[in-house]
């Protein structure tokens, strides 16, 4: 038995160099991709769900199914579950071997293991809740990472056996069965990260499989579990490239008797070398790469602050039209509403010019000035639409904030910011609060000095926006 797995490693040693130079290679792009996606995972902030834009985002919460699965093995309420149901076999293997005498002998063996007799997925869309809502998760083609809810070993006199496996079972079998299963169980604490976009059946975003997306992964692990088991694959398989770069050689001449002679020594130290050359390049651009997709993740975020103004500005003639319905006479208001809607861009951080705010005073205002408003549906529908574009103009500034907080942190650590100098990368400011919230809006109850309407002038609503 020795010398014939001696003789099988002797005939493959002229392979050795070529298997090292494989496995290297192989490693090299494990590391550089875990390295990849363990960067793209901590430079994105998490999202609410009300917050969340189309585009690649980060979110954390609970599962919720109104129509969940049941798991085939343990039975719980899930919107995933993948089983696997393992035979196991004891089988007799005679062969012939020769000793290092020449002389031959027959053998037997006995040998033992596990075959797969029956497995399963099945997964369905499903909502991820968090303290702002909810949002759809179509898991297909996520990289899913589950929970362990079922595992058993039994026997043929077990009901498990035949209830839940297969009625065959495989050649030599002990009668002995293994049952796991892995499943999301509902109100299951949920890291996510994948691609949104917007739904087809109704106003809302949603996070679905993306060709082009970086990244779709749902985890039941949280973001500081994923990042640091990206971190130990990007540092195992760098070890493992760096051994195996050299090792295949080092193994055929060692198999074939030779010396290590210091000549061959110093090739073994080039071939190191040479991986740790290629890898240090190929890890300064995907950290100049990550850099770069950050900083466009920042223009994205300011970006989604326009929309949410440019929405707001859309239903501000809505609020118009309501308004005249009761006092077309109401300059003062309608001054105010017009002011509002001029609110279209907002100016970026440490730049001149005038920063938008909120409309909610101003809603306050009109509702207290003309009772009957309170009672009137579509103002009540326009409000209810603006308080929630107030809230995802709140959340669009956060994830600015968010974002360029990362990117500025980026350009400041150690290698990155020698990189990002190489770029000509510079530090984005960030949106201070009083960008969103402006003082109190003072109401006039005096008579307006305009010609008067009748004898008896009713109270006037005055807004004055605070000075930017």
């Amino acid at each position: 038995m020795p010398a014939i797995f001696a003789d099988n490693l002797q005939s493959l040693a002229p392979f050795l160099p070529w298997v090292g130079l494989a496995v290297a290679i192989f490693s090299l792009f494990a590391s550089l991709r875990a390295c990849r996606r363990r960067r793209l995972i901590d430079n994105l902030p998490t999202s609410k769900t009300q917050g969340v834009f189309i585009g690649l985002v980060e979110l954390k919460g609970v599962t919720e199914c109104e129509q969940p699965l049941a798991s085939y093995l343990a039975g719980v309420p899930c919107v995933y579950y993948s089983y696997d149901i393992e035979e196991r076999w004891t089988r007799l293997v005679t062969e012939t071997v020769t000793d290092e005498k020449g002389n031959t002998r027959t053998v037997t063996r006995q040998e033992t293991g596990w075959t797969s007799v029956d497995s399963g997925t099945e997964l369905t869309p499903f909502y991820v809740q968090d303290d702002t809502g909810h949002l759809l998760v179509r898991p297909e083609g996520a990289r899913i990472e589950a929970l362990g809810v079922f595992g058993e070993t039994c026997s043929t006199f077990d009901p498990l056996y035949y209830g839940k496996g297969p009625a065959g079972g495989v050649m030599n079998s002990d009668g002995v069965r293994r049952f796991t299963e892995k499943a999301i169980p509902l109100q299951a604490p949920l890291f996510i990260v994948g691609q949104a976009r917007e739904r087809k059946d109704v106003v809302a975003p949603e996070i679905a499989a993306d060709p082009k997306a970086d990244e779709f992964l749902i985890s039941v692990r949280s973001e500081e579990e994923v990042s640091s088991g990206l971190g130990w694959q990007t540092w195992l398989f760098f070890f493992l490239g760096f051994a195996m770069a050299p090792g295949g050689h080092v193994i055929s001449d060692l198999m074939n008797n030779q010396e290590i002679a210091p000549d061959l020594i110093g090739i073994y130290c080039g071939e190191a070398a040479l991986f740790l050359f290629v890898w240090l390049i190929g890890w300064a651009i995907t950290v100049y790469n990550g850099l770069v997709t950050l900083r466009q993740r920042v223009e994205q975020g300011w970006g989604q602050v326009d929309i949410q103004l440019k929405r707001r500005h859309d239903l501000i003639p809505n609020l118009i039209d309501v308004v005249k319905g009761y006092r077309d006479h109401e300059a003062t208001t309608q001054e105010a509403v017009a002011g509002l809607r001029s609110q279209l861009e907002a100016t970026p951080p440490g730049q001149v010019g005038d920063d938008f705010r909120s409309v909610q005073g101003e809603i306050k205002i009109l509702r207290e000035a003309y009772p009957g408003l309170k009672a009137n549906e579509n103002f009540l529908a326009l409000q209810q639409s603006l308080s929630d574009t107030e809230q995802r103009i709140a959340l669009a500034r956060s994830y600015f904030n968010s974002i360029a907080t990362f990117y500025n942190t980026r350009l400041e650590v150690v290698p990155d910011r020698f990189l990002a100098a190489l770029g000509g990368m510079k530090p984005r400011a960030l949106m201070e609060a009083n960008d969103f919230e402006r003082a109190e809006v003072k109401v006039d109850f005096a008579t307006p000095t305009a010609p008067p309407v009748s004898a008896d002038p009713s109270p006037v609503a005055s807004a004055s926006p605070a000075a930017s």
